[in-house]
């Protein structure tokens, strides 16, 4: 028989080693630093974490030309919100529960940066014009209000060989875009649906 779930952090810190070292409890700030702020400026690529008040979560990417995240102040950051496929999952999130999370990740690089905070949704042309690419000003960004700031250690990735080009996969030897849809649409033609989001990809339809 299983053992039943573990429910107690008392049980979970007893396994996991305990309580984290003075050195790493002192690395949380409130706010970048001129060391820090480097990780933003230089990442082309985040994950935004936000959650809807029944406690239901969502990931998503965020990805731009590196520096896309714009460091207003020591507190304050701001995400251009480029378009998308129109769900809107962390945007109806953040309109009910602002907090939100950020890890910024660097192409090759191990360490990572954590952000938690809380967002806001702009819209002022003035605040968006200098996020502009490729002639397009976002019509939408996220403000986001800093409470923790702090780097993450490289082990994740030195586990995985993320950036390992050795280890990574061709993408034909996984399923289309087109053939999960199918499996989930019948009417969906795979093949067609992949040639043409391809060529769209090529134009760079709806990127920005």
């Amino acid at each position: 028989m299983s053992s039943p779930p573990i429910t107690d952090e008392g049980a979970v810190r007893a396994l996991i080693g305990g309580e984290p070292a003075d050195l790493t409890r002192t690395k949380i700030s409130n706010r970048v630093n001129d060391l820090t702020r480097h990780f933003i400026q230089r990442s082309p690529f985040l994950c935004l974490a936000t959650s809807a008040p029944d406690g239901t979560c969502d990931v998503s990417p965020r990805g731009d030309p590196a520096g896309f995240v714009r460091i207003l102040d020591e507190r304050r950051l701001l995400i251009p919100e480029r378009p998308g496929n129109r769900l809107a999952d962390s945007l109806r999130n953040i309109l009910r529960n602002p907090k939100v999370g950020l890890l910024f990740f660097i192409p090759g690089i191990g360490d990572t940066l954590r952000v938690n905070g809380r967002a806001t949704i702009v819209d002022d042309a003035g605040l968006l014009e200098g996020s502009v690419v490729e002639g397009k000003t976002p019509k939408l960004g996220l403000l986001i209000e800093i409470d923790e700031v702090f780097t993450h250690c490289s082990k994740a990735f030195l586990r995985s060989q993320l950036w390992n080009p050795a280890r990574h996969i061709d993408r034909s030897e996984l399923p289309s875009s087109g053939e999960i849809l199918r499996s989930l649409n019948p009417s969906v033609d795979p093949e067609a649906y992949d040639t043409e989001r391809a060529e769209r990809y090529e134009r760079r339809e709806g990127f920005y």
